[in-house]
């Protein structure tokens, strides 16, 4: 009987080691699942220093674990503390995620309703998760981001605007601007043209350089802005008269033995192209063409900041080919098989003759683009660029500064190119413009000389 007595003390023993290990287990697993101490994660970098009339607060915020339960944003300045924005997000689940895992907001508000003035004032924001800690009410995550709110939009004053532009053609506008701190410049017809320094030691004066694209039939809209760090913008509307060109065309034969040249140069580089070598040459003059010419574009899109030209720009000697925006027909076989724009001027001389730089800027591309064959485009600031193409030879790599006329190459037929020759470009802030205004002097004088030096007065 003692020994029976034994026995069952002692299962009972094992019996409640097991049951506490199980339990303890239970317990330390539900306070890892519930009590989870991971706080929520907030980013309010997107959130500027600056707040105008219209205040814009935008945060990302995340929680791994038990996800997010509410989220607080108030703004303070002085006696004011005002709740500017919360939200709570129901419960999907029971354990594990039961909140959000992650959200991103954009919150707008009115500055002055709430009362708040110019000047400094600060926003906190407050977040809190599922878990079961700080007594039931999550962990919490407190972040503070001093701003200054700034309600005064810029001033704007133009001291020179351009009388004509033509399609193809550029102009200036000359303004004065009270904060340095904006971005300012001209829109016409929803392209931006943004404006610099004009470099002369004003630090008020600034000149945007802005033009037509070939094929603009009017102006629809013409303005200049600026807008700052908070948000205030001002926007000034203007005129200029718009004055129409005639449409020059021109007809391109294309033969099979021109294409025949031209496909395996093209097929190195893009080997996506199939079909019939007609079929691969129209795809190069067509969607190739377009994908150069936003690159371009996109290469264009952040100029140095200073100008670094001067005068007027030099032109490569040689005999005209083709002139900017002829409306080009391409004839196979007797019939047309496609239309396109020529973008530029092309110029021939002797072969592999040096190519020089029109004026003094920084290379920002020199390789293969396409149906420019081997192209340089050089930065010559404040968003006046020119583009050289179809080159033998390129002596000049991105990041060198050029003196006007540095050789930077030699000329050849790479890319569409029928014969030896310059395809020449000038563009504003990435639309393709007249280089005969960039070469004629009288031009420079009048269109952008004399207005700077009499905005001086």
């Amino acid at each position: 009987m003692t020994i029976s007595s034994g026995k069952h003390s002692s299962n009972f023993r094992l019996l409640l080691i097991v049951l506490v290990i199980f339990l303890g287990s239970a317990g330390i697993g539900a306070f890892l699942l519930f009590f989870e101490g991971e706080s929520p994660v907030v980013n309010v970098e997107q959130t500027g220093d600056y707040i105008g009339k219209k205040g814009l607060i935008r945060y990302s915020m995340s929680d791994a674990q038990s996800g997010l339960r509410s989220i607080a944003i108030w703004g303070t300045q002085g006696s004011i503390n005002k709740i500017l924005h919360s939200v709570s997000f129901p419960k999907a689940s029971n354990t594990g995620m039961i909140g959000r895992a992650e959200t991103t907001e954009t919150v707008t508000f009115d500055t002055k309703k709430e009362g708040f003035i110019d000047g400094p004032m600060s926003f906190r924001f407050e977040v809190a998760d599922y878990s079961f800690r700080g007594w039931f009410q999550g962990n919490k995550t407190i972040v503070n981001k001093e701003v200054t709110v700034d309600t005064l939009p810029p001033q704007l004053q133009i001291l020179h605007s351009e009388k004509y532009i033509s399609p193809g053609g550029a102009g200036v506008t000359i303004y004065r601007l009270s904060d340095s701190k904006c971005t300012s410049g001209v829109t016409i017809n929803g392209q931006f043209h943004p404006g610099f320094l004009v470099g002369d030691g004003r630090p008020d004066t600034y000149i945007s350089y802005f033009a037509l694209p070939y094929d603009t039939q009017k102006i629809d809209s013409l303005t200049l802005s600026a807008i700052d760090f908070a948000g205030n913008e001002t926007i000034t509307p203007f005129t200029t008269v718009y004055k129409s060109v005639a449409q020059k065309t021109d007809t391109i034969n294309v033969s099979d033995s021109f294409i025949g040249t031209k496909i395996p140069e093209f097929q190195q580089y893009y080997p996506e192209m199939k079909g019939e070598l007609i079929d691969q040459y129209l795809y190069t003059n067509t969607t190739i063409r377009d994908q150069n010419n936003k690159r371009i574009s996109e290469l264009c899109g952040n100029p140095l900041p200073n100008r670094l030209w001067q005068g007027y720009f030099s032109r490569f000697a040689g005999s005209p080919r083709a002139g900017f925006a002829d409306h080009r027909s391409y004839i196979y076989n007797g019939k047309t098989v496609d239309h396109q724009v020529h973008l530029g001027v092309d110029i021939a001389s002797t072969s592999n003759a040096e190519v020089r730089a029109a004026n003094k800027g920084k290379i920002i591309f020199a390789d293969y683009l396409g149906i420019y064959g081997n192209m340089i485009l050089i930065d010559h600031g404040q968003g006046i660029f020119s583009l050289y193409s179809h080159l033998s030879q390129m002596k000049v790599s991105p990041g060198n500064e050029v003196d006007k006329k540095s050789v930077i190459g030699l000329t050849g037929t790479t890319g569409m190119a029928g014969g030896d020759h310059l395809h020449f470009s000038v563009l504003v802030n990435g639309v393709f413009v007249m280089p005969k205004e960039w070469w004629d002097e009288h031009w420079i004088e009048v269109t952008i000389e004399a207005p700077l030096a009499q905005s001086k007065f």
